[in-house]
This record gives structure tokens, sequence and C-alpha cells, in this order.
């Protein structure tokens, strides 16, 4: 089932949203929604003691997870290290990956997968200042 609510949606936007994160749960990819072509993101939340059901690996994206809330464990192929509110992890592809939550409360994150090596451009050397009337 979805929790992904498309908000509004333009020629050359999307607007999605999974609601409250203090009260997500579960798993939600939102490629789809935002007809994004870059990369995938999700959300996911682990209760208390629960880890992802498998280990998996991409053969050509790398992952970045981000740690909204709640403190874990993750795992590298055999490195374990502790995780929590604030963390970054970027993982390799072809690389085994799972995380487990240890907090007491939910752990949340958001894990965006795009093609490794493939950024060329960032921050301002892929923008430029334009002029436009500010409608905000």
């Amino acid at each position: 089932m979805s929790n992904i609510k498309i908000m509004n949606k333009g020629e050359k936007f999307a607007h999605a949203t999974v609601g409250c994160i203090k009260n997500f749960e579960g798993k939600q990819f939102v490629k789809e929604a935002t007809e994004a072509t870059s990369c995938e993101i999700s959300f996911g939340t682990l209760n208390s003691g629960e880890a992802v059901p498998f280990f998996h690996s991409h053969k050509a994206n790398e992952e970045n997870y981000i740690i909204l809330s709640g403190a874990g464990k993750f795992q590298v192929n055999n490195e374990v290290f502790e995780i929590g509110e604030g963390s970054v992890v970027r993982v390799s592809p072809e690389c085994d990956r799972n995380l487990k939550c240890t907090s007491v409360e939910p752990m949340t994150y958001i894990c965006i997968q795009a093609k490794d090596k493939s950024l060329e451009g960032y921050t301002m050397t892929d923008a430029e200042i334009t002029e436009r009337e500010n409608l905000l």
C-alpha cells in the first residue's frame, strides 16, 4: 500500500509527500510519484530490534542513508558501526549492506540511490544565479 500522496505537479516539477515523518511507518519509494530520472529516494522506518529482512547490494548504484530519528547499527560487508540521528552513510556498489534499530524509539531514515560516479557538477558548479520576480 502506498503512503505517498501527490500534492501537485507541473511540466517541470512534482511535489509529493509521505506525511508527518514522526508518524511514518514502513518503507516507501518515491521515484514513480515524482517521476525522478536521476535517483531513487525512499523513506524507511524500523521499530526497536527490527532490521531490514535481507542484505543487499547494487550493481551500479551507490546508496546514501540519512538517519532522521532513532539509533542503530549499520553493516557494510563485515564491518559494523553505530548510527544515530544525523548520521549519513554512503555505501558503494557491490557491497552488502543492512541496518538495524537498537533504540527504544523507531529509527526513521531516507535512502538516496544514484549511479556511482555519475555526479559531475553540484552546488555552484552546476548552478547559476537567475533573475526572476519573487512570488513567495
